[in-house]
């Protein structure tokens, strides 16, 4: 564990990183590390200790222990380029945190359309009492984003693709029109992790995951993560401390166990989504799939030359049909659950309604939409799943 590990492939990182011999004390995995109150030798090794960085130095339980700092260094190694990460004990927490790390009352923030819901409400409720201005932008502005940076516009949040709708953005094309007037750049990034999706490499200054997603991968855990560029760690981690924020170490132990494998099961969530979303594209009852490796999603152009890979997450719009029709298809799903979030080792599906939380760009879809989360079960399973659902959406809806 003392070789430097990042030129070897994402396979191999996820396994290796975080795991430094003065963490691990020889055993395979680091130690949960549970504390509050740190023991010094002495006085002046107290004065000490609080006069130097404390960053992966024992000082106080919340500034962490070996079991975060694992953690947090094995997601920094994923992202060639980037300074450090902190983490949080949500995806919205971490949000939150970056944030407010960066805008200041009287600010602007151009939020792409396609943001997911917590992030829409965070613009409209805390951030807004603070006195900071939300502008809304559509998710394939590309370069075009340059026209709406005014004088106050302080941060550019994205999120590719967004988590309902799959546009894919332009990402260096937005971060190229942001470094020419220097404005903050941040993603969520939650969809592709940096093992499909590396960006900060690509110039995006804080990348962000809903780590409860495909870092833990076992739907048991609320974890998130900011993943800073090259000389942005320090101002997020004086936000994160000032705040408060910070994770259990059970919690982080947690993370590093689901990250050694999420390479694994990555690349059964694509290859089993590919397979329903190809099977769904071609049958009566579906209008449209929206899935970024698929052609007609929008964006896909730039899904096919910035990504290395998709996820098992995506949408599909049915052709017609109402609410009650398309309750009915998921209703009769047996190996599918009913529930929020996405990235474990289950499937889900939900009813989505996208326009809902828009407000600068509009729908026209066919009909109802559904959002499915493929887990790890076999994907002809799933299939004969969704084959009984359709039926009963074509029952419902005649």
């Amino acid at each position: 564990m003392n070789g430097d590990i990042t030129d070897k492939r994402e396979g191999t990182r996820v396994v290796q990183a975080g795991r430094r011999p003065e963490w691990t004390a020889g055993i395979v995995n680091p130690p949960v590390w549970r504390a509050s109150t740190i023991l010094y030798d002495s006085v002046a090794h107290l004065r000490e200790s609080g006069g130097r960085d404390t960053h992966h130095r024992l000082f106080y339980g919340r500034r962490g222990t070996p079991t975060q700092w694992s953690l947090a260094d094995a997601l920094t190694s994923l992202e060639p380029g980037a300074e450090g990460t902190f983490l949080y004990p949500s995806g919205v927490a971490a949000i939150s945190t970056a944030l407010l790390a960066i805008l200041s009352p009287g600010d602007e923030l151009l939020l792409v359309d396609s943001a997911y819901d917590p992030t829409r409400n965070l613009a409209g409720g805390l951030l807004k009492r603070m006195g900071i201005t939300t502008r809304f932008y559509d998710p394939m502005i590309g370069a075009g984003i340059a026209d709406l940076i005014g004088e106050r516009t302080r941060a550019i949040f994205m999120e590719s693709p967004g988590s309902l709708t799959f546009e894919v953005q332009d990402v260096p094309a937005i971060v190229a029109a942001a470094r020419a007037r220097g404005v903050t750049t941040l993603i969520d990034n939650t969809w592709a992790t940096p093992l499909l999706f590396p960006v900060i490499e690509l110039g995006v200054d804080y990348t962000i995951l809903a780590c409860t997603k495909y870092i833990v991968g076992h739907s048991d855990v609320m974890l998130g993560s900011v993943t800073a560029g090259p000389g942005r760690f320090a101002r997020l981690r004086d936000a994160s401390l000032q705040l408060g924020q910070v994770t259990s170490p059970d919690d982080a132990w947690l993370g590093s166990r689901g990250l050694r494998t999420m390479a694994v099961r990555l690349r059964h969530h694509e290859a089993a989504a590919l397979r329903i979303a190809r099977w769904l594209a071609e049958r009566p009852e579906v209008a449209a799939v929206l899935h970024p490796a698929l052609p007609g999603c929008p964006g896909h152009d730039l899904f096919l030359r910035d990504f290395k890979g998709s996820s098992g997450l995506f949408a599909f719009t049915l052709a017609g049909g109402s609410d009650a029709a398309r309750a009915a298809l998921i209703d009769t799903l047996d190996l599918f659950g009913i529930g929020y979030s996405w990235g474990g080792y289950e499937s889900l599906a939900i009813p989505i309604d996208p326009q809902r939380h828009r407000s600068v760009t509009t729908r026209d879809d066919a009909g109802p939409m559904v959002r499915l989360q493929i887990g790890l079960e076999d994907p002809d399973d799933l299939i004969a799943d969704l084959d009984r659902g359709l039926a009963a959406w074509r029952a419902t809806a005649a």
